[in-house]
């Protein structure tokens, strides 16, 4: 009875945690508080003997020294102006077909996707640039918004994604697999986007209007400004996710190539200058000491809480669940749908998965396959409202007169596609499994 009123007491650290983060308090320190409280009523001080032994196995963790390198990457991108170059030329190029804006947008999305994984920056960067541009040649606000939004939030599945590199760790997944099985997913989401863009602008094609056809003229300059904008991108994706997918180089060593990579195109865009170099380092020192800090605490409460017997108890009811493999797969996937409502991926990845991983080994699920699904369920809580994070990183930099109201509307239909993209996956794990299976017998 003891024992039960202890695990019982597990759920309501749980619980309390939930609400506490619902009621905006600093993440980390929630974690950490909330577990020392807890940790100190049932399990006594000593118990936490075993803490500084994670916190060493997470500062000494090779595999997460990539999120600071792909961080700086991204930002020294974003700093370099290449995001600007590419919407511009990517614009102009398509800008003469009916929806042809749009689907520039997605293009260039997927492409600082790969270079970038940086969620906020890319869709800071597009709604300042392409928001604007959109609403001048006659785009209905809703589509604008709701494109620009998603093709922000790609960062989330595409390689090299930082949410991929915290997910491998958690799940213990190879992260060059991850990657690798994160590539047609990524390649099918952008196809329904691209998909929805085409329908819509030729059932109402006064949503998503074609530019004039003297935007630009094929000429020589024209033709040197698309390869002086593509090549460059080009080849620090192939630099960055060929080093991984062929076995050249770790994802932790490719981070390098990255952030490599992204001063000499800095250099070569004739913008790296001091104050933008200090102001990367900067971001990249604030974002990453954000990740570990909410990963020492999550650390710290997910010891709590399995000594509290609370990861049993959850263990014993997901069992129990009707449906077997399969009534575990949906209730996981519900559940991290409703918690991305109102919790940050980073929270929902340090504080959740790490008791879904071990019940989903129990049911002898693929875990590259459960990996990516959850990869996509955390990419879509970025665009649902009420409380998607790109949505509120698109409003901050949208005209004034443009309500929150108009971007929850445009999103919608993009929400569908994504719960469409992961249902498929969860019917077909080939779609995730076939590329990282066929790549494995090469290497054979």
């Amino acid at each position: 009875m003891e024992m039960f009123s202890m695990e019982v007491w597990a759920l309501v650290m749980f619980a309390l945690l939930v609400v506490t983060l619902l009621l905006g308090y600093p993440v980390a320190f929630t974690l950490g508080a909330i577990s020392l409280l807890f940790g100190g009523i049932f399990l006594d001080l000593s118990f936490f003997n075993l803490l500084p032994m994670r916190i060493w196995g997470i500062m000494t963790n090779f595999t997460l020294l990539a999120v600071p390198l792909f961080v700086f990457m991204g930002v020294i991108l974003e700093k370099s102006g290449l995001a600007e170059d590419l919407l511009e030329t990517m614009g102009l190029l398509f800008g003469t077909l009916r929806g042809g804006l749009g689907i520039s947008i997605i293009i260039v999305g997927a492409m600082l996707a790969a270079t970038t994984g940086v969620v906020g920056a890319t869709v800071v960067t597009m709604g300042i640039i392409a928001l604007p541009a959109l609403l001048k040649n006659g785009y209905s606000p809703e589509l604008a918004t709701g494109t620009i939004a998603t093709a922000g939030t790609l960062g989330q599945i595409i390689p090299p994604s930082i949410v991929l590199i915290l997910l491998a760790d958690m799940i213990g997944v190879p992260v060059g697999q991850l990657f690798i099985g994160a590539v047609i997913p990524g390649a099918l989401l952008i196809g329904l986007y691209l998909s929805y863009i085409i329908f819509k602008a030729w059932i109402d094609p006064d949503s998503a209007p074609a530019l004039a056809d003297e935007t630009h003229t094929w000429d020589i300059h024209f033709i040197r400004r698309i390869i002086k904008s593509l090549v460059p991108v080009l080849l620090l994706i192939i630099a960055v996710l060929g080093s991984i997918f062929f076995g050249i180089a770790t994802p932790t060593e490719s981070g390098a190539y990255g952030a490599t990579g992204a001063i000499i195109l800095a250099l070569l865009h004739k913008r790296l200058t001091l104050k933008n170099l200090q102001e990367s380092l900067q971001q990249t020192t604030r974002l990453t000491s954000m990740v570990f800090l909410i990963l020492i605490g999550a650390t710290a409460f997910g010891l709590v809480f399995r000594g509290m017997g609370g990861d049993q108890l959850i263990h014993d009811i997901f069992i129990q669940l009707p449906g077997g493999k399969w009534g575990f797969i949906l209730i996981s996937l519900i559940l991290i749908f409703l918690l991305g409502f109102f919790l940050d991926f980073l929270e929902i990845c340090f504080i959740v998965v790490p008791i879904l991983a071990p019940i989903a080994e129990h049911f002898q699920i693929n875990m590259l396959w459960f990996a990516i699904l959850i990869a996509v369920n955390l990419q879509t809580s970025f665009i649902t409202p009420p409380f998607g994070f790109s949505l509120f990183y698109l409003k901050a930099v949208a005209p004034p007169d443009m309500r929150i109201g108009i971007i929850y509307r445009g999103i919608i239909p993009f929400v569908f596609l994504q719960l469409l993209g992961l249902t498929l996956l969860v019917l077909f794990p080939q779609i995730t499994l076939w590329l990282p299976n066929l790549l494995d017998t090469w290497a054979h």
